[in-house]
C-alpha cells in the first residue's frame, strides 16, 4: 500500500479532496475521529492488514500509517 493509497482512503471518509493531506500532517486536525480510524482499520484488516486502533492513534500521519500498513501486511 502507497501513501497515496493511505491518503486516499483517509481523504474519503473525511470527504476532503486527498491534495489537502499532507505526509506529516495529523490526522486529528482535519477533522479524523476514533469512528472514523475504526472505519479505516476495518477495511484494511479485510484487505490483509494486521493493525490496531491504537497503533494508527500512537502518530496519526500519512507517512506513519503508510509504515505501519506495509510492514504488517
Amino acid at each position: 500500500m502507497t501513501k497515496d493509497d493511505v491518503r486516499d482512503q483517509i481523504a474519503a471518509v473525511l470527504d476532503i479532496p486527498a491534495v489537502e493531506i499532507a505526509d506529516d500532517d495529523n490526522l486529528l486536525d482535519h477533522g479524523l475521529d476514533s469512528v472514523r480510524v475504526m472505519s479505516l482499520v476495518e477495511s484494511w484488516r479485510a484487505d490483509g492488514a494486521s493493525v490496531a486502533f491504537v497503533d494508527l492513534a500512537e502518530t496519526p500521519t500519512v507517512e506513519a500509517w503508510t509504515e505501519l500498513l506495509t510492514r504488517r501486511s
